[in-house]
């Protein structure tokens, strides 16, 4: 038997807006200050502005714990110091692949654009946030491996032209947990974008942009990977742009799905295979020669005895250019969990044509200069 529903009307009070964060002593102040201009128009500003962490780019270390949803308490490396890529090498003095594997906190940020071609996974260890506002830096060859660590926020970066066996733009496994992706350009890599999985969770992504790819987006690997059950993601404001399948595939585990645009996929737009949990609220699918938005796979977990689907519930979400739901209705209603249950505020609007044309510009990778790093700038921090 296979999991749920009906497309609902989102209930009155269910629009949330996140508040500053709750605990501003938890790592270095800012001194609020006006955005830095961005390459958009100010009608397109304008628009942006009504978006989640519209107000983080006016100061460096504002970006942490601003995430929404499941990821909201990452803080990356807001209590460590600037380390400074000043190289486009794979390894070595001054590089990305360095900065990444020191063990202490670091807020990581480029003083140089270009590509970086990388032979091997370039593994991140915790508290890093690597940043890429100011310069526009892209990934190829391999991507960044997240694996057993926790406080990773990963900004304004591009992934592109991955290639090898189990090559994903952003990997992330096992028991990895508390991670941010925002703004990041992803696509053509040989496996996924990203890819979420054994026991990983915690994790937003946010206002990012997918393209060029088939498989983009798995969370759950394999259905005898039953502690796959404690996976939590939010993924939202992104755009999946063309992209075959997967926005995302779900295995175990629970996703929530707000304000994204996705278009023209190849297969099916979300896919929940066993005992996952989908709720996709105000989202817009915009179908091209496939109608079928919603699927469901039936797997047998190892510690069950007969094969099972996901649940998917969907509350105001728009439908165009013949979109066809195919939600399955029953019993399962109750299955899919209630977002507000496990975090009291996010940023909502109702899915729209107007939303549709913001998230044309106002994801992936931006052209938004670096903010001042007002904590360093009081001596409390010294760069690398």
């Amino acid at each position: 038997m296979g999991g749920c529903f009906s497309s609902e009307k989102i209930p009155a009070g269910s629009f949330h807006h996140l508040p500053p964060n709750p605990n501003p002593n938890s790592f270095p102040p800012q001194t609020p200050a006006p955005p830095p201009p961005a390459d958009h128009s100010s009608a397109n500003k304008q628009q942006m502005s009504s978006l989640p962490y519209a107000h983080v780019d006016s100061s460096l270390r504002g970006l942490a714990g601003q995430a929404e949803g499941f990821g909201r308490h990452a803080i990356g490396g807001a209590r460590g110091p600037l380390y400074h890529v000043t190289t486009l090498a794979d390894d070595g003095h001054g590089s990305l692949r360095e900065g990444c594997r020191r063990k202490e906190p670091l807020w990581i940020v480029f003083e140089v654009s270009g590509t970086i071609c990388l032979s091997s996974y370039l593994r991140v260890s915790s508290y890093k946030t690597i940043d890429g506002r100011g310069q526009r830096v892209k990934l190829t060859g391999k991507g960044l491996q997240l694996k057993e660590c926790e406080h990773i926020i990963v900004c304004n970066l591009e992934f592109e032209g991955g290639r090898g066996h189990d090559v994903d733009g952003i990997q992330i496994k096992p028991k990895s947990r508390h991670i941010w992706i925002d703004r990041c350009s992803l696509r053509d890599y040989d496996d996924g974008l990203i890819d979420i999985t054994r026991e990983s969770t915690d994790i937003t992504i946010s206002r990012c942009h997918f393209s060029m790819h088939d498989k983009t987006m798995l969370i759950g690997a394999d259905s005898s990977h039953i502690t796959d059950r404690c996976i939590r993601v939010t993924i939202h404001h992104c755009f999946f742009d063309g992209t075959r399948q997967r926005h995302p595939r779900l295995r175990f585990g629970k996703v929530h799905l707000y304000n994204n645009y996705t278009r023209n996929w190849g297969i099916y737009a979300v896919c929940a295979s066993v005992e996952a949990q989908v709720l996709s609220q105000c989202n817009i699918y915009e179908a091209g020669q496939k109608k079928k938005v919603f699927e469901y796979y039936p797997e047998k977990a190892a510690d069950r005895e007969e094969a099972v689907s996901g649940w998917i519930r969907s509350e105001g979400d728009l439908f165009l250019n013949g979109a066809q739901p195919c939600l399955i209705s029953g019993a399962g209603l109750e299955c899919v969990f209630k977002a507000h249950e496990h975090y009291p505020t996010w940023t909502m609007e109702p899915a729209s044509m107007a939303l549709k044309e913001v998230l044309h510009v106002a994801t992936g990778w931006q052209a938004v200069p670096r903010p001042l790093d007002n904590f360093e700038t009081t001596g409390a921090a010294a760069a690398i």
